[in-house]
């Protein structure tokens, strides 16, 4: 019989300790724990969602200001990584033009993160899709708008 330790997501270190078993780095779990841009914004000036292969769904809120995404939140139904990829992406796009975001790659959020399960590289691929469809969708609005 296998000698599994009984961990209990109540209990935040129990739940850091299985993130971390699992091949999470303590910088993608602060991120999942902590879940400092996780929410809306009601004056956002786009909003998108995205629900990816693996059924994990993000809804992503862009304020922008001159260009520049002054703020962001975002919403996200999924597993630990979709949570913390998108936490993560959010801290990075902030301040960029719109320019700069559509250039974020999977690279860039992974070096945050630092280390995700294997199996789930594919949550910051979500997160980046669901970034430049946001960007996207403005960027048509925009033109439209404009004729």
């Amino acid at each position: 019989m296998s000698q599994c330790k009984n961990i209990s997501i109540q209990d935040p270190e129990s739940l850091r300790e299985m993130l971390s078993l699992s091949g999470y780095a303590d910088k993608a779990i602060d991120y999942f724990i902590n879940k400092t841009n996780m929410g809306t914004l009601p004056d956002a000036d786009q909003v998108t969602e995205l629900t990816g292969p693996c059924g994990d769904t993000m809804r992503i809120y862009l304020k922008l200001e001159d260009g520049r995404i002054n703020d962001a939140k975002i919403q996200v139904l999924g597993c630990p990584a979709a949570i913390a990829s998108a936490m993560a992406t959010i801290d990075y796009i902030k301040g960029m033009t719109l320019e700069e975001a559509l250039k974020v790659q999977d690279r860039d959020i992974f070096r945050m993160l630092e280390a995700l399960p294997d199996q789930k590289q594919h949550c910051i691929r979500l997160t980046i899709k669901t970034l430049q469809k946001a960007i996207d969708e403005y960027g048509s609005k925009d033109n439209q708008e404009g004729e």
